[in-house]
């Protein structure tokens, strides 16, 4: 039996590091970064098998929890039986301050379900990981993106350009005295 490393809930929301090995985590992963309005707004990924998945989570977010305590989450329902997204925190070279990710499955979006998961990743940061800035980096024209940061307490910086190609993005940033 898998033992899954839960990270907090919420109401509706369990959030728990990804099990590469696990078929059904390789899976979801699998549907979630091959949604076009992932592929639009994060990138390709190039992930269309279990070993690519595999390989994905253990050299992405699972790397990234062991490393630093934190990284991506699987979203999933209360019951821990239905995956629904991934919400967390990124530690990325070309940015000073860690910064907030998130993408859910269409089926799952609308619902007040990303909001959800962002401020208990945020109330994380604040308690128990003592990060007083948090960024967030989104494709100019990811109106639903823009917005549930904007509600979530995150101020427009501008725009950044991140490589590997420079591509320009919108910066914002929270406090943890303003979310």
């Amino acid at each position: 039996m898998m033992v899954h490393t839960e990270v907090t809930r919420t109401p509706r929301l369990r959030l728990r590091w990804f099990e590469p090995a696990a078929e059904a985590d390789q899976v979801f992963v699998i549907e979630l970064v091959n949604d076009p309005d992932w592929i639009v707004n994060i990138g390709k990924r190039d992930v269309s098998t279990r070993e690519q998945a595999e390989a994905y989570l253990r050299e992405g977010p699972r790397a990234m929890c062991e490393k630093l305590g934190f990284g991506l989450y699987l979203v999933e329902s209360a019951d821990g039986r239905t995956p629904l997204g991934m919400c967390g925190l990124i530690k990325r070279d070309h940015l000073p301050d860690v910064d907030l990710g998130f993408a859910f499955l269409p089926a799952w979006r609308g619902q007040g379900l990303a909001r959800e998961a962002a401020e208990a990743v945020l109330r994380l940061a604040r308690e128990h990981l003592g990060l007083a800035r948090i960024l967030a980096i989104v494709t100019p024209g990811n109106e639903p993106s823009l917005g549930l940061l904007k509600r979530l307490g995150f101020a427009d910086e501008g725009t950044i350009q991140v490589p590997p190609d420079d591509e320009t993005l919108c910066l914002l940033a929270w406090s943890a005295g303003s979310g």
